[in-house]
């Protein structure tokens, strides 16, 4: 049945039509979807509503009735059906389409007030979004059922209430059904109302649709769709337009109201407004212009019956050969794909949340969005359009566990059909809308070719894509997609695709840079590639979450709306922690596989973020042979104007020179050479060029002053340090172990780290626990004295499998002891985590400065984003809290550090090349027993680990490891490193 269907109503939808087990039936009783905004001047029906949650639909509602929040999920207040995650597995083993008997049927109940000036007009309820069938009375009368747990659902109440007068509204909602099999996702399991519901009323004449189209040209092209609720159209109704203050008159050539021929009848006019407007400002993601337009229905005196209000942005879409066009411009796609997601409330959110999600992905320079894998919530498009984002609206289909059966399963074709074309109504005005998705993860089946097409006869205008049909073969021309749009394919895959002669459509990734836990190793690697290779044009990270849910510890409840305030910087408050799958008992549950945003669930940036906005500034800079310092805008629409500069010239000394920067008038794509500010001294060795680029204006993503990239240069590299040598013994224990007094353990060699995740999933700690690196036996074999002090120390190390050869020279230098150091790993150990040295120190120690890469975390594989320079940072806050406690904390390239107490006191460190340096105040083997933070206990001295060689994080979790560059070999290993008290 179709949203139009109008026959004979049985009793009650509940228990005739049983909606949960029939996938054919999408709706009974519903409206057709539209793009007239209704939201203002409704009458919100948000709030508290009486509750009863069924173990079953069918279960007769009686009992206490408690109080639900709407919006919301009644799995996150307080019930005892709690959130469940899975990725791709079903949580119950029903084969589509059927559902268990036990299934969570909550019922929402209560009494509205019709206002008595709404007598004569159409009435109508909408429902956000329910999760995921939805069954309407009004004062025990059955109005509907809607299915698609993601898009609002509106039924005439017009002859069901009574202006004036009170009614009762039911909204029951079932949690399984046929449709939870095509919306498998990758996330948390909940039930509920969980967007705003809302009562309106309109005019017996009234708009039904309006379709704006506005080209990069000026012109303009509004159809409306236009009913009379009392029956029949009578003649003399018009429309008229308004934008930015212009008045739009009707074009007559295409009136077609009141005429009987296939596309309209008596009961359904349709009208045109058409112009060209000049010199138009034209819409993209840099400079998102928008126009305000107004649509009027007008009745036949000319009085108005309806209004219809959008932003409109000029702009066009368009694939030409194996490019996506913006405008004409070849656009990169830096985009991050989102679900509605708050550690609170789940997926209910409020425009401040939404506009703080976008306000981030803008200042770290993201410009596209995916919403994976639904419609998300109105306001977000609303955001995007004015913000300036390029969206890939996606359908609310993923059938991921059954995917290959319900792809080509005809009960389904209903719902395929109903779930993308119900979207496009919906959202087909948005500008920043570029692109339509048909789903995620539901292979590809001729539901799949139903569903597009509808979509390019009723909108030619947008590529669509669909990653199911796309990856049979990227070079393909008979499937549905536009554009080869592959998941977590290897690098090289797809440089040689786009070298090989055969590419036929855009390559752009919908999910590439898995971020589960310390990841996205190798971004910088793949946007070098893209850049440089035609036909590459750049893809969606997953993802923009870490969908944590704020847990109460004691009692392992949701913390629920009463959780506010109880995090900050991704950290929960005593008491409480980050929820992941099976911590709320579920025994079907995909663990930490939930956590894998670039954010963490308060929306506090990961390091990996500031690695993505150096990979995508605006402003690069380059030293060139007999040119000097070349600047350069990378921007595609935009100048330079609306940023400002600042050079800083960082030197090994310890200074740091400043001075304002003078960016040149420059087009996209253009380049100048621009004078520096600074005489660089040639005498004191490393120097290094930095310019901090901020916002020069306020921007509606931006204050002034806000910084948005660090692009650097090395002028000079570094020189040579020699220590100087004194006759001094160097006190050793008898296990030839140096003792120091800053010390609280001896350093001792180092092959082991906390797995990440991406460690976990892609094999290497299981490989490295075979052979025994997190459990190392030290044997020394001698402590040799070579004279003036000098000590050297042979001792091996013990796998289970292999053993380590490790030899540390201690030299007797001024003001303290250089450690020479080499390990020889036997070829059985062909890819370890690092190489290197981990000693502990005395309490006190709570300060970490140092002359490297900074100031956030980073890695070989993932360190583009952190410039060389002067950096301090608090020792309890060099540690980045991973939902699941793993290795972290690491800074690439430290030259030399301190660690000092508050009265100045401490050691200082000099290494003899670039390393990677840890200082935490937890061991290895803490961060690897923990599950959850809050069973962390910090140590008093901080853990140091300085690394010869440390491997890259990548992607393994889902998707290419790091590259073999950034592997850690078998074979021998030197380094080196003075020691020195402050």
């Amino acid at each position: 049945m179709t949203d139009a269907h109008r026959g004979p109503r049985p009793a009650d939808p509940l228990t005739a039509l049983r909606p949960w087990e029939a996938p054919e039936l999408t709706s009974w009783g519903r409206l057709p979807m539209n793009a007239v905004d209704r939201r203002p001047g409704a009458l919100s029906l948000d709030g508290d509503w009486r509750f009863q949650l069924l173990p079953a639909p069918d279960a007769p509602v009686g009992g206490p009735w408690s109080a639900a929040q709407v919006p919301g999920a009644w799995t996150l207040q307080g019930t005892d059906d709690l959130p469940q995650y899975t990725n791709v597995r079903m949580p119950f083993p029903d084969f589509p389409p059927g559902s268990p008997e036990a299934n969570p049927t909550g019922v929402y109940e209560r009494e509205v007030d019709v206002p008595a000036e709404w007598a004569g007009h159409r009435i109508v309820l909408q429902v956000g979004a329910a999760e995921s069938v939805l069954l309407v009375h009004v004062d025990g009368r059955p109005v509907g059922v809607s299915k698609d747990s993601h898009l609002a659902a509106e039924f005439d109440l017009s002859g069901v209430v009574r202006p004036g007068g009170r009614s009762v509204v039911r909204l029951t909602v079932v949690k399984w059904s046929d449709a939870s099999h095509i919306e498998d996702q990758d996330q948390w399991w909940h039930g509920g109302v969980t967007r705003s519901v809302l009562l309106y009323a309109t005019d017996p004449l009234h708009l039904t649709d309006v379709t704006v189209r506005a080209a990069r040209d000026g012109e303009l092209r509004v159809d409306c769709r236009v009913r009379d609720a009392r029956g029949a159209l009578s003649d003399g109704w018009y429309v008229s337009g308004e934008l930015d203050g212009q008045l739009l008159t009707q074009d007559r050539e295409f009136d077609r109201v009141n005429v009987e021929d296939d596309r309209v009848s008596d009961f359904l006019g349709e009208a045109r407004i058409q112009t060209v407007v000049p010199d138009v400002r034209t819409w993209n993601a840099e400079t998102p212009e928008l126009y305000d337009l107004t649509v009027r229905l007008h009745r036949p005196d000319g009085t108005v019956a309806d209004t219809s209000r959008h932003r409109v942005g000029f702009r066009d879409v368009e694939i030409t050969g194996r490019d996506l066009l913006v405008n004409g411009e070849r656009v990169y796609i830096r985009g991050v794909n989102r679900h509605d997601f708050h550690p609170l409330t789940g997926r209910t959110l409020s425009y401040d949340d939404m506009r703080a999600d976008l306000v981030l992905l803008k200042r770290f320079g993201f410009n596209a969005i995916r919403t994976s894998h639904y419609p998300n919530d109105p306001a977000l498009y609303d955001l995007a359009d004015e913000l300036g984002f390029y969206v890939v609206d996606e359908a609310d289909i993923e059938s991921h566990d059954h995917a290959h059966e319900i792809a080509d399963d005809p009960r389904y074709l209903n719902a395929f059909v109903d779930r993308v074309s119900r979207m496009v109504l919906r959202d087909k005005n948005h500008p920043s809308i570029i692109i339509w998705s048909l789903g995620n993860e539901s292979d590809y089946g001729a539901n799949h070719d139903a569903a597009a097409g509808w979509l390019r006869r009723h909108d030619p205008t947008r590529p669509i894509q669909y990653e199911g049909a796309a990856k049979l073969d990227w070079a393909a021309t008979d499937d549905c997609s536009d554009i080869a749009c592959p998941m977590y394919a290897p690098l090289e895959d797809c440089v040689a695709h786009a070298l090989s002669g055969r590419q036929t459509r855009p390559l752009i990734q919908c999910e590439y840079s898995h971020a589960m836990g310390n990841s996205n190793g190798t971004l910088a690697d793949h946007w070098a590639a893209i850049e440089s290779t035609p036909g590459l044009q750049g893809g969606f990270i997953w993802e923009f979450w870490d969908h944590g849910i704020l847990q109460c510890v004691n009692d392992g409840r949701p913390a629920g709306r009463g959780g506010a305030g109880l995090y900050d910087n991704g950290v929960a408050a005593p008491g409480h922690r980050w929820a992941y799958g099976g911590d709320f008992g579920e025994t079907i549950h995909d663990g930490a596989f939930i956590a894998d945003g670039v954010v963490f669930p308060d929306r506090a940036p990961k390091p990996s973020l500031y690695e993505h906005r150096e990979i995508a500034a605006p402003v690069r800079i380059e030293c060139r042979r007999h040119e000097g310092v070349i600047l350069g805008n990378h921007q595609h629409f935009r100048g330079l104007d609306w940023l400002t500069g600042t050079w800083e010239l960082s030197l090994a000394d310890g200074r740091t020179l400043t001075a304002p920067a003078d960016l040149p008038e420059l087009r996209p794509g253009e380049t100048a050479a621009v004078p520096l500010p600074f005489e660089v001294p040639r005498d004191r060795g490393e120097a290094w060029l930095t310019l901090r680029v901020s916002v020069a204006e306020d921007q509606p993503w931006a204050p002034a002053g806000t910084e948005l990239c660090v692009p650097q240069i090395r002028l000079h590299g570094p020189e040579a340090a020699e220590d100087t040598v004194v006759e001094r013994d160097v006190p050793l224990d008898g296990e030839g172990l140096l003792v120091h007094p800053l010390l609280g353990s001896a350093p001792v060699l180092s092959l082991w780290r906390a797995p990440t995740d991406n460690d976990e999933l892609g094999g290497m700690a299981q490989r490295w626990r075979t052979w025994g690196l997190d459990a190392l036996v030290r044997k020394v074999l001698s402590v040799r004295q070579d004279g003036g002090g000098r000590v050297t120390v042979d001792a091996e190390y013990a796998g289970t499998v292999g053993v380590v050869r490790h030899r540390q020279v201690f030299t007797p230098v001024e003001g303290g002891v250089r450690v020479d150091e080499e390990a020889k790993l036997p070829a059985e150990f062909d890819d370890v985590a690092r190489v290197g040295s981990v000693f502990e120190t005395r309490p006190g120690l709570e300060l970490l400065e140092w002359f490297g890469q900074g100031p956030w975390e980073s890695y070989p594989d993932r360190s583009f984003g952190a410039p060389v320079g002067h950096h301090s940072v608090r020792v309890d806050d060099l540690f980045t809290p991973y939902l699941r406690p793993q290795e972290s904390g690491g800074r690439h390239g430290v030259r030399r550090f301190t660690l000092s107490a508050p009265d100045a006191t401490g050691l200082a460190v000099v290494l003899d090349e670039p390393r990677q340096v840890t200082v935490t105040r937890y061991r290895a083997a803490d961060l690897t027993a923990a599950r959850h933070h809050d069973e962390l206990v910090p140590r008093p001295g901080c853990v140091v680990h300085i690394d010869a060689a440390h491997r890259g994080l990548g992607t393994a979790s889902c998707g290419p490891d790091t590259f073999p560059e950034y592997r850690v070999p078998a074979g021998v290993h030197r380094w080196s490193w003075t020691l020195r008290v402050l």
